[in-house]
Formats: C-alpha cells, structure tokens, sequence
C-alpha cells in the first residue's frame, strides 16, 4: 500500500497539464523470476520480447498479447548483461561474467558460445548490430571494446587509451561506425570500421560521465550525463556539444535512454523514487511528458524503441518488463 501511496503521490507532484499528463502510457509485468533483475528488453521477430535475468542467468521471452513468460537457461555463472535479437531470431547475449558472447537458438534450446581470445577482456557488455549483421560490443571493466564476425566467429579487440576509461554505452549509425560513452571519464569513443582507429572526444564538463548513447538522423550523437543530470547532444562534424540540465537536475542520474522515429529523446530519471520516464524534443529545446514508473523502476538501466508500436521498452530492478506507449 505504501509503494502505491508513493507512486500516486509522485504522479501529483510531477503533474503535467491533462493532455500532457495523459500522452505517455505505462504498463508493467511482473516477471515470475523474483530478485533476478530483468534487463535490457528487445523486440523479437515474432512478437516476442526478449531479456535477460542478469542475477540467475536466463534469457527470457514474454509475450505480451498474454502475458506469459518463457525462459532459458545459460550456462552456470554467465552473468547476461544485455541481449540483441537478429532478424532469423537468433539471441544473442553478453557473457558479462563468463567472457563470451552466446547465441541461443530458441528453437531448440542450442547455445553456441564465442569466447574472447584474450583473457583480460573478461566482461563483454553492451552489444549492437552493425548494417551487415555483425555486432560491435564494449567491456567495461576490460577497459576494451570489440567487434564480432559473426560468420566465422572471430572477434577483434580494441583497448582504450585512457586508464580506466569504462567502455559502456553503444551504437551503431547506418555507416557502421560504431560510438560508445566512456563512463570512467569525460568522453565519447568511436572507431572507423575500416580502419579500426579508435578516436575519443573530450566533452567540455571534467566531471560529465556519460552513460548511454543515441543518434537522430541528423547524424548528431546524444548522451545522458549520469553524474551531474544532463542531456548531451554532439555534432560529428563540427565537434561542438551542447548541454540541457534534466527536469531532475543534480539528483537526476538519467540512465536508460533511447529515441523515437519522430527523434525525440525518451531517458529515465533513475535517481528520483520512484524513477520517471521522461522526453526531450530537440526540435522545440522543451523537456515533457514526465511519468512516474508505476513500480518505482528502482533504477532503469536499458531501454529500446520498437518502431512498430511506438513504444518504448525497458526492464526494472523492481522485478519488471515495462513498456512506455508514446504519443
């Protein structure tokens, strides 16, 4: 009753007008697997909404249309930290605690398990596609990141030159040059995939730490600034970056971000209690649409915008898998 009490009351003191109030839909599962730590949701060719149980070493499927819930089981000790769904769906997840990256075949249960061929990169993190199939990865604690053929299963690594530089968040734009945040410090990364020459890119605030990464169709690169409430936007070509402060400000801690086919961004506010899903439009400089997780969120890590609903995906260490339903 009190965690209810609290959503409501957070709900009236975020309160938009009605019309804005009421743009942003929410609606969250349970998933039956208690204390597990559902994360990083991804559509799947069938319907189906993938994730991983990051504390007890599962991927999961749930169907919304009914709610229920499949699993699978990894390997003992694989620790999944994050999963991407091909398009003959195949899922694909990082071995965050057993140095791989593993393929699960739905259809018959099979895992296939690509290891790193260098022990020091022993975290494989945030995975990504690139336009031919093959999928860019970063490892934060192995300072690296890495590109996966997924062919012939070779992977190539790449270190960071900055000490502790914490590779974490990642995309790949439609020229499959990969950019990636360095939580560890003030920088972006990125790396020509011919040439496979990693540049990083300072952002001017010494103390911005930047978590998750975005691009519009503009080309210009966006990232929330977990440490000091921030949402970035940054211009390829000219260098310049500019800087918005949340609605939540210092107490903030933006996290899980994604962006719509209207490119706009969609980020949660993981430090407020409960967490608030929240969206900047670039096209009017205005933040809107506040919304309160129902759960409390705990803290939202992931998020991914399926197109086909215009929806938003994302996974709560409150034990759930939520979709936000945009205007």
């Amino acid at each position: 009753m009190k965690k209810i009490f609290l959503a409501i009351l957070a709900l009236a003191l975020l309160a938009p007008p009605a019309a804005a109030q009421d743009a942003v839909q929410i609606r969250e599962w349970e998933v039956p697997w208690p204390n597990t730590r559902p994360r990083d949701p991804y559509p799947g060719p069938d319907g189906r909404i993938w994730f991983v149980g990051q504390r007890a070493d599962y991927v999961a499927a749930l169907d919304p249309a009914t709610g229920e819930f499949q699993r699978f089981e990894l390997p003992p000790g694989a620790g999944p930290h994050n999963l991407i769904v091909a398009a003959d769906g195949g899922v694909w997840y990082a071995g965050n605690r057993a140095a791989h990256i593993g393929r699960l075949d739905p259809a018959t249960g099979e895992i296939r398990q690509f290891p790193m061929p260098d022990p020091a990169a022993r975290d494989p993190h945030t995975l990504m596609f690139d336009p031919a199939g093959d999928i860019w990865f970063t490892a934060q604690g192995a300072n690296m990141v890495g590109k996966l053929d997924v062919e012939s299963g070779e992977v190539h690594l790449i270190r960071i030159p900055t000490a502790d530089g914490r590779p974490y968040g990642l995309l790949v734009d439609p020229e499959g040059r990969p950019w990636f945040t360095l939580f560890g410090t003030n920088k972006l990364g990125t790396v020509d995939p011919m040439t496979m020459e990693l540049e990083e890119i300072p952002l001017p605030r010494p103390e911005t730490r930047a978590r998750r990464i975005e691009r519009t169709t503009d080309g210009a690169i966006w990232y929330v600034d977990y440490a000091a409430g921030y949402v970035g936007r940054l211009d390829p070509a000219s260098g310049e970056v500019e800087e918005w402060a949340t609605p939540g400000a210092a107490g903030a801690r933006p996290y899980g971000m994604t962006v719509d086919s209207a490119d706009r961004i969609w980020f949660v506010e993981s430090g407020p209690d409960p967490n608030r899903f929240v969206g900047y439009d670039p096209a009017t400089g205005a933040f809107h649409s506040p919304v309160a997780i129902p759960s409390g969120g705990g803290t939202v890590r992931h998020m991914e915008y399926d197109a086909e609903g215009n929806v938003v995906w994302f996974g709560t260490d409150a034990g759930t898998i939520g979709r936000a339903t945009l205007p």
